[in-house]
């Protein structure tokens, strides 16, 4: 998340009482015109179109107080009003992105006014320009891979039903653990297995690729260990063909699983050099 310095007393924008939320960028014309005249963002505030170097931002105005750099961060500590933010927020990028090719702000970036929002335009022309150039007719899908060995590491290991002494139930019971040990690794096995044929079935269609964190936790959608988390850039015109074949790959593979999510506004590969000009979250 990003929000711009302080801005000394008395300098301009200093006691607007309002800064300027920036969700994403494009070339400037009257597709974003047009979307920002009907869409709303972070608390249903209105949109505007802000222009510079034939470049278009789709920016909402947002309480200063709230969303300075202390604000922000008091206010991210509420998971509930997380949610919120980043709902409002891809929702005006999903919009644009159905319409033209834009480049999605990082979640919260956030300047001190349209004025400093233009100059961010004019100043980072060139790259956008650029990207945008590259980014156009391609899509975003994201690939995770699975493992879930509970199934055998889990399993109870029951004493054995009739053994002549207990020396003859410890070793069953050591070879059964030794077994699930070895049902685990399979599955683990099994899993990276699927993601090396995941990403060479991908790198054939793809543009790009990028490697994010695993997800643990409460961000793991599904159950098991996340052991890939991957994005690609695909082409639009071969992204859904591309979402079935991965989808597939995982049939037949007992505790493994694969999740493929998409098409996306490719944020995966625009947000970094779009955040460029921030400081910690800003423009330098």
């Amino acid at each position: 998340m990003s929000t711009a310095p302080e801005t000394p007393a008395g300098a301009p924008g200093a006691d607007a009482g309002e800064m300027s939320y920036v969700y994403a960028v494009g070339r400037e014309g009257p597709a974003l015109d047009g979307l920002a005249a009907r869409l709303a963002g972070v608390d249903g505030r209105p949109l505007r179109p802000v222009a510079g170097g034939g470049l278009c931002a789709l920016v909402s105005p947002v309480p200063a107080d709230a969303f300075s750099e202390r604000g922000l961060a008091a206010q991210m500590e509420d998971l509930d009003r997380l949610e919120a933010v980043a709902r409002a927020h891809h929702a005006v990028v999903d919009a644009a992105f159905a319409e033209t090719s834009v480049l999605p702000m990082r979640l919260a970036t956030v300047y001190l006014d349209d004025a400093r929002v233009a100059a961010m335009l004019v100043g980072q022309r060139d790259q956008f320009q650029e990207l945008l150039g590259r980014l156009e007719g391609h899509v975003e899908l994201g690939v995770k891979v699975y493992a879930d060995p509970r199934a055998a590491a889990m399993a109870p290991a029951e004493p054995a039903a009739a053994t002549s002494s207990g020396a003859g139930a410890g070793r069953a019971y050591l070879r059964r653990r030794q077994a699930q040990q070895r049902d685990s690794q399979d599955v683990y096995q099994a899993a990276s297995d699927l993601a090396a044929r995941a990403a060479h079935l991908a790198e054939g269609v793809a543009s790009s690729r990028a490697v994010h964190r695993t997800q643990q936790g409460q961000l793991a959608a599904r159950a098991g260990v996340n052991v890939t988390n991957e994005a690609y850039l695909v082409p639009r015109d071969h992204a859904a063909r591309l979402h079935r074949e991965l989808a597939a790959l995982a049939d037949g593979a007992p505790g493994v699983a694969i999740e493929v999510t998409g098409p996306w506004a490719p944020y995966s590969f625009a947000t970094a050099v779009v955040a460029e000009g921030a400081d910690g979250g800003g423009p330098r």
